[in-house]
């Protein structure tokens, strides 16, 4: 099947072609057609399978027709980063339309999302906190709204969004096609499917819980030796694109700090900075201005990018369903990926829930020439004692909650023989004032 079978718009595949989307994938081969016949759509994918052009170019190619300077799509998202990434896929897909998006969230300032709503911009992709704050104050018109997509709503109710999701659907025309997408169906989702869709499709997509690209492997290490073992890691591989999750925002922080401290390209995404500052990090882990982005897991579902080379746990998840979130970062595309999870004892048991997700046991693995029998230190200052508090699996909340950025800082990323998850083709790290821009990754299929 090719998107020529679509029939679609000469101008939305433009599109297409310019993305460099060949074969359709799964979700899109299903939820297209019935996206574009009418239909509410309930589609159950995990991310990295296409969906956001599933539901993005049968938008596209409805705008095509009817009046424009109106808002005739609203797409809800439940963080900054995935809202700029549908927004980018917009804007890629539908460059030969003359379509209009524009994205809402909170972090910067209301006046350039105020004008967008008063512009009356076709497709609006929007968090819904700030969404719901502007409507109160007046602003925006959704009385042509023609389609309501609800992205990610499994994670919209890890955050606490339902009863925004509830006032805003009260306040949007009932007479609408809806489409709802989310990794898993827990119970509150199958409520709000009840409650948005009517007599939906529902499209599911049959895939491995994560990439088969993917090489999972578990560092049993004692809690004081972590950041140690890190480093000692990010040496051997001397990898350029290395994502580091954490459950806390304070760890990820912390845990940026100290990499910064010992001399690597660090960056991280924590809840207490700008929207300017978090989409540095990000643009900067692209480029590969950044060697290591350390993360909380709300990054897990906002990340797309192509070249991860190794995903590290260095606190292991709270849920079988965090983990297949983290590991799909890596291993993507079609390119192989590392997923390494440092384990203490007290971990014992959501790594045997893992396993169990993952249908096989974990390789465990011990780095060679490691001191994994070093004595933890003495005593340790107060920053020290919050870092070590925040790294108790029993301590603290989801780290996903946090939503900001910062850098970490400027210097050199590790060197060292070992295997570079597929950038070999890489220089050692350059100097504090040496040339620290890369080449991006190929355009993909993913929506």
């Amino acid at each position: 099947m090719t998107f020529e079978d679509f029939a679609l718009h000469e101008r939305v595949a433009a599109g297409i072609r310019a993305a460099g989307y060949t074969t359709p994938t799964p979700i899109q081969q299903q939820a297209i057609p019935a996206v574009m016949a009418g239909r509410d759509v309930l589609g159950l994918a995990m991310t990295g399978t296409g969906k956001t052009a599933a539901f993005a170019l049968p938008i596209l190619q409805r705008l095509m027709n009817g009046p424009r300077n109106r808002t005739r799509a609203l797409v809800v998202a439940p963080t900054r980063e995935l809202a700029e990434q549908i927004h980018d896929a917009f804007k890629t897909l539908g460059q030969a339309t003359n379509v209009r998006s524009a994205t809402i969230y909170g972090g910067v300032g209301m006046n350039p999302q105020i004008q967008a709503l008063r512009r009356g911009t076709e497709v609006i992709v929007a968090c819904p906190g700030r969404l719901l704050d502007l409507m109160q104050q007046g602003h925006g018109d959704f009385r042509h709204l023609e389609v309501l997509v609800l992205d990610e709503a499994d994670h919209m109710f890890d955050m606490g969004f339902l009863p925004d999701i509830r006032r805003l659907l009260r306040a949007l025309p009932s007479e609408r096609q809806s489409l709802l997408f989310s990794a898993t169906m827990p119970s509150d989702v199958r409520h709000l499917v009840d409650e948005t869709l009517t007599n939906p499709l529902t499209v599911e997509v049959e895939r491995p819980v994560v990439a088969n690209t993917v090489d999972h492997r578990l560092y049993p290490v004692p809690m004081h030796l972590k950041i140690d073992l890190l480093e000692a890691l990010l040496k051997r591989w001397d990898a350029r694109r290395v994502l580091v999750f954490t459950r806390t925002k304070h760890r990820a922080k912390r845990l940026a700090e100290q990499l910064d401290r010992r001399g690597f390209f660090t960056a991280n995404i924590q809840g207490n900075l700008s929207q300017n500052k978090r989409q540095q990090a990000l643009e900067g882990f692209k480029r590969g201005d950044f060697h290591v982005l350390v993360a909380t897991d709300i990054a897990a579902r906002g990340i797309d990018i192509s070249m991860v080379s190794h995903v590290v746990n260095f606190d292991v998840p709270d849920t079988e369903d965090a983990y297949t979130h983290r590991i799909g970062r890596t291993g993507r595309a079609e390119h192989e990926g590392d997923a390494v999870t440092f384990v203490t004892r007290e971990d014992a048991d959501m790594i045997r829930r893992i396993e169990r997700r993952l249908a096989a046991p974990i390789p465990r693995e011990q780095l060679e020439g490691f001191a994994y029998d070093a004595a933890p230190p003495r005593q340790l200052d107060a920053d020290q004692r919050r870092f070590e508090r925040g790294s108790s699996p029993n301590t603290g909340g989801p780290g996903g909650r946090g939503q900001g950025a910062s850098r970490g800082g400027s210097r050199g990323g590790g060197q060292g023989g070992g295997q570079g998850g597929g950038r070999r083709d890489r220089p050692s790290a350059p100097s504090a004032g040496g040339n620290r821009r890369r080449r991006s990754g190929p355009s993909v299929n993913r929506g």
